[in-house]
């Protein structure tokens, strides 16, 4: 229902680890990192293809792999971005490399967001917190494209100013004239925020939205969900038109582990984006 397996991985690239080297670091907020990689042979670059929203698995030779999400959109091709939590024994391993590393990359996987569905329409994004990193793959391809998408909308919630990603990229956004941005935070207790101070929900007095006309695109903590969710639908904008990314535990990527099972779907198989049409009676989804 417009969330769609967008790009799957050639067979190769699947199953078999490719060596990726890490070609550039950029710290985010505390514990989060922007890592750059570059495939080291060419044929797999070329082979490699995604779409918003989709992941991939990152593995550390001795130590493991991890699925993570991909930020970098698929308009720019050479250079693969995730942006990483240092989380666990994979990540904290990703965090003692430096430029000039190697990890291997497999992938990509999932159901991302279909750019085909939301072609000639208005969009609404809205993230919370790491949920701007997937996100960001599917804004930027929006961006890169931008006569082919109608009125764009971004809102972003953050818990401080300090918990702000790609801060300095977004800054960039505010002078755009052919996107409304909106950020918020939860909190500012030094009182040096100029934008707004609350949930990112208070956001949505400030935007017109043609119900008939938008889709939606979400992610973030499930918390935010069910507040957002019921702010879009408000709005009379269609459960059908509402698209949610569900990263739960995720492990193997091809639906074997059972890690992420939700109800009677696979997050790394049937999402992680979900129509919300498909999950809203699903107990464990939200």
């Amino acid at each position: 229902m417009g969330a769609e397996n967008l790009k799957a991985a050639p067979v190769d690239l699947m199953f078999q680890p490719h060596p990726a080297r890490i070609v550039r670091v950029l710290p985010q907020m505390e514990g989060h990192r922007l890592f750059q990689l570059r495939f080291v042979d060419d044929d797999a670059m070329l082979l490699f293809s995604h779409g918003p929203g989709q992941f991939v698995e990152v593995g550390i030779p001795g130590v493991g792999e991890a699925p993570i999400s991909l930020s970098s959109p698929p308009t720019r091709q050479g250079i693969v971005e995730i942006c990483v939590r240092e989380a666990g024994l994979v990540t904290s391993a990703l965090f003692r490399m430096n430029k000039g590393d190697q990890v291997a990359l497999r992938g990509p996987f999932g159901r991302g967001f279909s750019t085909d569905l939301f072609k000639g329409h208005d969009l609404l994004l809205v993230a919370g917190g790491l949920g701007l990193a997937p996100l960001r793959s599917l804004l930027w391809t929006i961006l890169d494209n931008r006569s082919e998408y109608g009125k764009l909308v971004l809102m972003y919630g953050s818990r401080s100013p300090d918990d702000v990603l790609f801060k300095y990229e977004l800054l960039s956004l505010m002078n755009r004239a052919d996107m409304q941005y909106l950020l918020s935070v939860d909190k500012d207790d030094e009182g040096i925020w100029r934008q707004y101070v609350g949930v990112v929900t208070g956001l949505f007095e400030k935007v017109e939205l043609d119900p008939g006309n938008t889709y939606c695109a979400l992610c973030g903590p499930p918390i935010m969900y069910r507040f957002v969710i019921r702010e879009i639908l408000k709005k009379k904008i269609s459960p059908k038109r509402i698209f949610v990314s569900l990263e739960r535990m995720m492990k193997c990527g091809v639906g074997k582990c059972g890690h992420c099972a939700i109800g009677q779907y696979y997050c790394c198989t049937d999402g992680p984006v979900f129509n919300y049409d498909e999950i809203r009676d699903v107990k464990e989804a939200l």
